[in-house]
């Protein structure tokens, strides 16, 4: 009897644990949410990395899966392994690609891998000295992890200095990437790597404003969409040979081999595909997309991939898969907690929680972003038509974008003209 352990809390670990349930008799999440346990899922109230390898060991756990990235910097990975779990994940030196904005800049510079210019400063003066001399828009990213939320866009010199300055009276040795604005649309490529193999799953485009026409703050994702139809394979394939199969390579020879899922952002500028950055596991709201697009087995792929045996995915090409993310008022700066969550949006809607609580039998919200409701279609024009007709019925408090999977639609358009 297989036994699986996802560490995690959001709706991408209850789309891993949908995934899993198919093939998979015994799956514990740590710590989990009310709305998995209302789902019928087990969950334990660990955070701890010595809790959760003592319940590893006392369940026999077959697999443990990291789906958030905090653990991951932590060194998880390494300290499961050093007790001889398996878990699919990167060590705590590869985890920097996500960890630390400066380390992977370096490396995407050092390996001559296609990226936005940059420079990295650690206090105020070089700081202002390098936006005076900058052309506008301006990206200011922090380095370390900022859970999706780290990276700033200014249209001018006045708007810059004032938020480093606020920052530098926060932290005077803070580590600032100041980069180039790039231009052009945004995909999302996913790969599972394993021993001496690596496997690339359908395309995702995701949304990150909180606001229709991508205005208003950055999120944690407000919404995607996979695959990714606009996107010639011919563009696809050269950003995994110019983008992800070098960093991959990098790494190997830096001596932090990479194993895990390793998220590459994207943006199609007129020069082609270049980097915007790497994460070290599954997006959110990408995974909530992609995975039930799966037609095979994940525990063994991802069994395989740890042994290093050859293996593969298999995916449907058929429909579009559209995600929204329901968010609770006041999302991102001070989220509202208590906000009804619809529980039932029709029978092909899939609703994946995240920040919810059970009060009274009824799931209210209690976090940012609550669930993400998905369904899929042949076209996006009628994914969109029938979510969005679905979710304004339920009149909901809750926020969400109306316009996820814009793109698509106009490239559908195009298509038929």
């Amino acid at each position: 009897m297989a036994s699986v352990l996802i560490i995690g809390s959001g709706a991408r670990e209850f789309i891993f644990a949908q995934t899993f349930s198919q093939t998979v008799d015994e799956i514990f999440i740590a710590p989990g949410n009310d709305g998995m346990r209302a789902a019928g899922f087990e969950t334990v109230n660990l955070t701890d990395i010595a809790d959760l390898i003592d319940f590893a060991k006392e369940k026999d756990i077959d697999l443990t899966l990291v789906g958030a990235e905090n653990l991951l910097m932590q060194g998880i990975v390494d300290q499961f392994e050093a007790e001889g779990l398996n878990i699919f994940g990167p060590t705590q030196a590869a985890a920097q690609l996500e960890g630390s904005k400066s380390f992977s800049k370096d490396i995407l510079e050092r390996y001559q891998i296609p990226t936005a210019s940059a420079t990295t400063v650690d206090s105020l003066t070089p700081a202002i000295d390098v936006l005076k001399a900058h052309p506008y828009p301006v990206v200011v990213k922090l380095d370390g992890l900022a859970l999706g939320k780290g990276v700033s866009i200014y249209e001018n010199q006045a708007e810059a200095l004032e938020a480093v300055r606020a920052i530098y009276e926060q932290e005077p040795t803070a580590t600032l990437v100041i980069e180039e604005f790039m231009e052009g649309p945004e995909f999302s490529i996913f790969s599972f790597v394993g021993k001496n193999q690596v496997l690339h799953t359908p395309t995702a485009q995701d949304h990150k404003r909180l606001l229709d026409q991508d205005k208003g703050p950055n999120t944690g994702g407000m919404g995607a969409y996979s695959p990714v139809r606009w996107l010639d394979d011919a563009i696809v394939q050269q950003a995994i040979n110019t983008l992800v199969q070098p960093v991959l390579d990098a790494m190997q020879v830096e001596g932090h081999p990479f194993q895990g899922i390793l998220y590459t952002g994207v943006m199609l500028t007129p020069a082609g595909p270049k980097v915007i950055e790497y994460n070290v596991r599954f997006g959110d709201p990408e995974a909530q997309v992609v995975l039930p697009q799966l037609k095979s087995d994940l525990f063994k792929t991802l069994q395989d991939l740890l042994a290093g045996v050859p293996t593969e995915m298999s995916w449907q090409t058929e429909d579009v898969y559209l995600g929204v993310t329901l968010a609770a008022p006041g999302y991102p700066i001070q989220p509202e907690h208590g906000t009804v969550v619809p529980t039932n949006l029709g029978t092909d809607i899939a609703l994946d929680y995240a920040g919810v609580k059970n009060i009274s039998g009824q799931l209210v919200s209690h976090g940012g972003r609550v669930a993400t409701a998905v369904l899929h279609r042949p076209t996006m024009a009628l994914a969109q038509k029938d979510l969005y007709q679905a979710l304004d019925a339920e009149k909901t408090h809750l926020v969400y974008r109306h316009d996820i999977g814009y793109q698509a639609v106009e490239a559908e358009q195009l298509e038929g003209e």
